[in-house]
């Protein structure tokens, strides 16, 4: 060809290629116009209908030809199955039905994708556990498989959503779980088979969740046709990755119990739904809890294998096996039905350390510096079929005939067992590791209607003439321990702390004899995440106070009792130790208690008992309860014992110096009765006395003090407030009072009468001459039929040798009683008194003479 044949040639090319383009943009332009939508609209709808099968409305559409033609469909809404619930199956604003341009000329429509863009997608699953999918697949596939030899069947367009919501319900109610960010291909490459692409990332509305260590989640399905959803062929392949430990717990779970590491699984799906071999691959690394990065993580690659049945809830040939450390767990199980089943798991040489890393991780409270070593070896076979074994006969010749027919007790559901070779538990405060050659790990013995369980029994050296007895049963709901036996105080702290104890500051300041131990202690392997691992101080002293969340019921629980013997106490509040000879601690029902106490604190000699709550009503305090009682009491002996030889000169200073905000060492809140058989107070004892108060941090609150006083009766309450330097307040009366007594208390003689009388006092300060300077007040009395004996030295008013009735009020102040409004009367005859009583040791009265106030009428 020449050259000009070649010029000529391209020219014409481009004229053609011009005029094509001239073609399309005049189409582009003239041919929308030309046709109307309107008649589409009910054409498309219907279409999309059939297409997936569902009721399909949608608001508006409009033709586009650019970059493909089809439609855009704007407020699409496809309604649900009326047995699924009334909520649309999917909404979305906007979207596009891709057609075939060359259909429109021959007045057919076929639509070719549907592309949909922030789409909401809802699979609902009703009460016979039938999913919403299943009528539409199902109906989609007969309407076909119908339509095949016809001709007239639409084909289904390949369905794609972008930056969609997957909504998960069951029935009426929308569950928390989403997938979001979704995107998903849907299409039928062949008649009779379905193709599924789907990515996202797995959601939870009612919590807050960082989406990006949600991990991704793929899919990739396909699904052939049959009557039913269950029974249609199935192949999936599913990955799960890049999923954040702690993340995908509060995605489960709700909350996050502080677990950390990387978690990547796999899951093929072969079968239909009815019957489907499944294989999994969970893969897992750097797990530990948020609290530290341990030395070795606890990483596993768990491989398993199962066919699952849907209709009878079954599970055939389930195979699982992972390394863990140096060791290897093997599992198998049969679950023909949701009520029997067979389980049978193989350890070989699994390291403790592990287990312990498995624990630690499961739980909190556990030191990250606590060390275990040794090896689990072993194997476990469950069958749940021998727990339907028929109960032990009650009646005696019943039992004994059984056991004449049937000499061997039938075999529990739990066979195997055990060994752990080379225990040794360190750190966490252990001075000396807790080791053993060999444990065993055995079934506990069969009991109709009780958890299959692991127990085992092994003596554990801590410190006391024989060694402590720990039995251990663990099952798998949870775990039960015992401790019974002698404990050293210091091996005691150790072990306490060893144990995850929240506390042990109480612990430390014990020291004495061995203490007995009857210990329980119950808990959950998981216990829920608003629940506290920590075991609550487990012999607190008296004083110490210790408390857990009223709502955390599934915690652990420590219950039993704890003996002492000649131990001794420390607190920060007193200035020496508390010598208790004998106190017994009972744990459990909710509450920590000292019953009883024998304490001798110096001079002082006495009984207690405390009452801790550990759980109080929200909103409400429960402080605890602090009851003393005391044979004798000699304040006097009280206040040496309290701020020792020291401060000779001062009335419980330092005791109540603690009371001060900006004292180092205040005192805990907590509510006490004192009672004491005789109490000293200086000159004055009282019998029988009561008190009953409540100790602040800043101060205490005395609700009633009652004491027999002077033969009569006393009744005072009363506030003492902190500060530079202590507010004492009291008001009250008395009754009864012997006028003999209180003459004798006043360094005078008196033959007769009584006295009653009330009052109000305020004083402060540390020193007696200080409250004394300080106290101010009022105070009111009537003496009946009184008789006072004047000495030679004394100025006593005649008219005081003998009188019916002396009522007199009185004003406390400057160091000083003294009357004010006064009258005694003696037969007819009314006079005043006029007398001082100075506050000393002892104390001093001043009488004047009296004067007559009217003579009674003859």
């Amino acid at each position: 060809m020449t050259e000009e044949a070649q010029r000529r040639r391209r020219i014409s090319r481009g004229l053609w290629l011009v005029l094509i383009a001239i073609v399309l943009v005049l189409a582009v332009l003239l041919v929308p116009p030309m046709i109307s939508i309107g008649r589409y609209k009910s054409r498309i709808t219907q279409l999309v209908s059939r297409s997936l099968d569902r009721p399909v409305r949608l608001s508006s559409v409009e033709l586009r030809l650019l970059p493909r033609p089809g439609f855009v469909l704007a407020d699409l809404t496809v309604d649900e199955d009326p047995a699924f619930g009334a909520e649309p199956v999917l909404h979305a604003g906007t979207v596009t039905a891709a057609i075939q341009f060359s259909s429109l000329w021959r007045g057919h429509l076929a639509i070719s994708r549907i592309s949909v863009d922030e789409a909401s997608l809802n699979l609902v699953r009703n009460a016979d556990g039938r999913w919403n999918l299943d009528p539409l697949f199902r109906n989609a596939a007969v309407t076909r498989g119908n339509a095949a030899g016809q001709g007239s069947a639409p084909p289904l367009p390949y369905l794609e959503a972008t930056d969609s919501r997957i909504n998960i319900k069951d029935g009426l109610e929308k569950l928390p779980y989403s997938l979001v960010n979704a995107d998903i291909s849907f299409w039928q490459p062949n008649p009779g088979e379905w193709r599924l692409r789907l990515r996202g990332q797995p959601a939870r509305t009612d919590v807050n969740l960082d989406l990006a260590d949600t991990g991704i989640v793929r899919l990739e399905a396909s699904v052939s046709r049959a009557p039913q959803l269950r029974q249609m062929p199935l192949h999936v392949e599913m990955e799960w990755k890049e999923a954040q430990l702690g993340q995908l717990s509060r995605l489960i779970l709700g909350s996050d119990p502080g677990w950390r590491g990387d978690l990547t699984g796999n899951m093929q799906l072969d079968g239909t739904a009815e019957s489907a071999q499944i294989k999994t691959r969970l893969t897992a690394t750097g797990v530990h809890r948020a609290e530290f990065a341990p030395a070795e993580a606890l990483d596993f690659d768990a491989n398993c294998s199962f066919v699952y049945h849907y209709s009878g809830r079954a599970v055939e040939n389930l195979a699982c096996d992972s390394p863990l450390g140096d060791g290897h767990i093997k599992l198998t199980a049969d679950q023909p039905s949701s009520s029997s089943g067979k389980v049978a798991v193989q350890l070989d040489r699994i390291p403790l350390s592990a287990s312990l890393g498995v624990l630690r991780t499961l739980r909190n409270g556990i030191g990250d510096d606590l060390d275990a070593r040794g090896t689990i070896s072993g194997q476990l076979a469950y069958d749940s079929a021998a727990e339907n074994v028929p109960p032990a006969p009650a009646h005696p010749h019943a039992a004994r005939t059984q056991l004449a027919k049937n000499p061997s007790p039938p075999l529990g559901p739990l066979q195997g067992s055990l060994t752990i070779d080379g225990f040794r538990l360190s750190g966490n405060g252990l001075q000396q590791p807790i080791q053993f050659a060999k444990l065993s790990l055995a079934p506990a013995p069969f009991a109709p209607g009780q958890p299959a369980a692991l127990t085992a029994t092994l003596p554990l050296p801590a410190g006391g003439v024989t060694p402590l007895t720990i039995g251990v049963r663990m099952a798998l709901s949870g775990y039960h321990i015992t401790a019974r036996g002698p404990a050293a105080l210091p091996r005691l702290r150790e072990l306490a702390h060893a144990a995850g104890v929240a506390d042990t500051s109480a612990i430390d300041t014990l020291g004495g004899d061995p203490a007995l131990l009857d210990l329980n202690v119950d808990g959950p392997w998981l216990p829920p995440p608003a629940a506290s691992a920590n075991l609550v101080a487990s012999v607190v002293p008296p004083l110490t106070i210790s408390a857990v969340p009223a709502d955390d019921t599934n915690a652990d629980q420590l219950s039993g009792t704890v003996t002492l013997h000649n131990a001794n106490w420390k607190s920060d509040a007193l200035v020496n130790h508390v010598e208790i000879s004998e106190a017994e601690l009972h744990l459990g029902n909710g509450s920590i208690v000292w019953d009883p106490v024998a304490f001798t604190y110096g001079p002082v000699k006495g009984t207690a008992s405390l009452q801790i709550a550990l759980a109080c009503e929200t909103g409400s305090q429960c402080p605890p309860q602090l009851d003393l009682h005391f044979d004798s009491l000699d304040t006097t002996e009280l206040q040496q014992a309290l701020l020792g030889a020291r401060q000779q000169g001062t009335v419980l200073s330092d005791l109540i110096a603690r009371f001060s905000l900006a004292s180092a060492s205040p005192w805990p809140r907590f509510n006490g009765t004192i009672k004491a058989d005789s109490l000293v107070l200086g000159p004055v004892t009282l019998d029988n006395a009561s008190i009953v108060f409540r100790v602040l941090p800043t101060g205490a609150e005395f609700t009633s003090i009652d004491a027999g006083l002077l033969d009569g009766h006393l009744h005072l309450t009363g506030t003492l407030a902190g500060g530079d330097k202590p507010a004492y307040a009291f008001e009250g009366k008395f009754e009864k009072v012997s006028g003999p007594a209180l003459c004798n208390l006043l360094v005078m003689r008196c033959t007769a009468g009584t006295v009653d009388g009330n009052g109000k006092l305020a004083l402060s300060g540390f020193a007696a001459k200080d409250l004394a300077s300080s106290a101010t007040g009022t105070l009111h009395f009537d003496w009946l039929h009184g008789a006072i004996v004047a000495d030679s030295a004394s100025q006593l008013p005649k008219t005081l040798a003998r009188f019916d009735h002396w009522s007199a009020d009185a004003a406390i102040d400057h160091g000083a009683v003294t009357l004010q409004q006064n009258q005694v009367q003696q037969a007819g005859h009314k006079s005043t008194v006029a007398a001082t009583i100075t506050f000393a040791d002892p104390p001093k009265v001043t009488f004047t003479s009296p004067k007559p106030l009217q003579t009674a009428k003859r």
